[in-house]
């Protein structure tokens, strides 16, 4: 029989995008060394979204359109929580509910609610609609949550402080707490406040045997109306706000506000890792730690962007350079007063034929890599560092920097900041091969090398910190 961890948290509202298969180790509690889920990137095998049609290169190229949508979204509303909801990158499964109903939801470290496709009927009634917008039909693929048919569904009232957390709500309906969601691409969300249990299993063959943890009482949002297109059972927030998943499990203390992941590389079939609790902990060789900063939208981790160097040639922001760590985000994107100068440095240190970009892709350097492998191409190609607020460096091998877009065409993988959104972000290439953790009670964010394919599956912690403040990703492999 499974052996079962109670948790009594009165989560707030939680929000993620991940695959949830939870390996939860020993103890006590929420699990003296908290648990581990899968990130699954849309495009793998193991998404219902993945496209057989589309080669490797296709794939990249959707992606990387995605980062322009993502970060240049418009608003359509006055009231707007994160960079937007239809693009996204990562799926985490959730179950729900008992007996658990197992969703596939949007993870995202850019957004903080938890909301869910949730059945009208089982919900208690409509919810509430939107004035002056066409509704759309429910997300893809489609599973529905039933409240009616879990003996844990409540709904919150309008007196709680998860209901009044959030940015647009209202109680017109009497004592039903309902929420009005909007994403930076127009795109909404409207339902009734609930809570539910929530269970974490744990993968087949987690070296801590047969376990689940159940989450009681956890906030959401039970969504019965939809503008615009959403793809996925719901979505999840771990955004840096009350809101999350991430603040409410740092409501019991043997797991605390703090969260890791590890981003397999494009290339190979496997996937990433999301760590919770003691195994969050970024202790790796050569761990750069810098701190979070305040940001115009809170939900965002936003760190201080230094320098770009390349070589012994060092290029400094002019201004403080607010920089979001974006999970959601396949391209990085720089102010112009430090991509112009790293662009103009690495065509003149890289002996490669350069290339035109794919159409509709702003990407300022290509390079024709016809006859070449992948390890005779990484060596071509010198690593940037980017120097961050607090002294910390972190190297970005090839890997990090270029990607193939179509046969025979390497592109970099940095383009300028979105005049909408004037602020650096670094996307998921930047982060491939790396521990990157995020603690929320000491602000900080820390990256560090790793080998994410190889440790997902019963890696340890990690090993003592080294005296070096730096990060280096590893290149490919030849």
């Amino acid at each position: 029989m499974a052996a079962t961890t109670r948790v009594s948290l009165a989560l707030l509202l939680v929000g993620v995008g991940v695959v949830l298969t939870a390996q939860l180790c020993a103890c006590t509690a929420y699990g003296c060394d908290g648990f581990s889920v899968e990130f699954i990137h849309r495009d793998s095998v193991g998404s219902p979204f993945h496209d057989p049609s589309l080669t490797a290169h296709g794939r990249v190229v959707k992606a990387l359109a995605r980062s322009y949508a993502r970060a240049d979204a418009p608003s359509a509303h006055g009231v707007v929580s994160e960079l937007t909801s239809t693009p996204f990158e990562y799926l985490m499964a959730v179950n729900v509910g008992t007996p658990p109903t197992r969703l596939l939801a949007i993870a995202d470290t850019g957004s903080d609610l938890i909301w869910l496709n949730c059945s009208k009927k089982g919900a208690h009634g409509p919810g509430p609609a939107f004035a002056g917008d066409a509704p759309s039909p429910p997300p893809r693929p489609g599973v529905v949550f039933d409240p009616s048919k879990s003996k844990t569904y409540r709904l919150v009232g309008c007196d709680s402080g998860a209901c009044r957390a959030l940015p647009d709500s209202s109680c017109a309906g009497g004592d039903k707490c309902t929420y009005y969601y909007y994403y930076g691409d127009g795109s909404a969300t409207s339902g009734l406040l609930s809570t539910e249990t929530f269970t974490f299993a744990d993968a087949p063959g987690a070296r801590c045997g047969d376990r689940t943890t159940r989450v009681p009482n956890v906030n959401f949002g039970c969504g019965t109306n939809f503008v615009g297109s959403f793809i996925g059972d719901g979505l999840v927030g771990l955004g840096n706000t009350n809101l999350s998943l991430v603040t409410q499990l740092g409501a019991h203390a043997s797991v605390g506000r703090r969260f890791s992941y590890c981003l397999v590389p494009y290339s190979i079939n496997a996937s990433s890792a999301l760590n919770f609790g003691a195994r969050a902990a970024v202790t790796d060789p050569g761990a750069a730690t810098t701190p979070l900063i305040p940001s115009r939208v809170r939900t965002y981790y936003t760190i201080e962007l230094a320098s770009v160097k390349v070589g012994s040639a060092t290029y400094r922001a002019p201004r403080q350079t607010p920089a979001i760590v974006d999970s959601g985000t396949t391209l990085t994107f720089l102010d112009k007063a430090l991509l112009d100068p790293l662009v103009k440095e690495l065509a003149g240190r890289i002996k490669l034929p350069k290339a035109p970009p794919p159409e509709d892709l702003e990407l300022p350097l290509c390079y024709n890599v016809s006859g070449l492998k992948e390890g005779q191409i990484a060596a071509k190609i010198p690593d940037v560092k980017l120097g961050l607020g607090g002294g910390a460096t972190v190297t970005l091998k090839p890997l990090n920097t270029f990607v193939v877009v179509q046969a025979e065409t390497l592109c970099l993988a940095i383009a300028p900041a979105s005049e909408r959104l004037p602020t650096s972000i670094i996307g998921n290439i930047a982060q491939q091969n790396m521990h990157v953790g995020y603690d929320l009670d000491k602000r900080t964010v820390t990256f560090a090398a790793a080998d994410c394919a190889r440790s997902h599956h019963g890696r340890g912690h990690g090993h003592a910190p080294a005296p070096a403040h730096h990060a280096h990703a590893r290149a490919p492999a030849p």
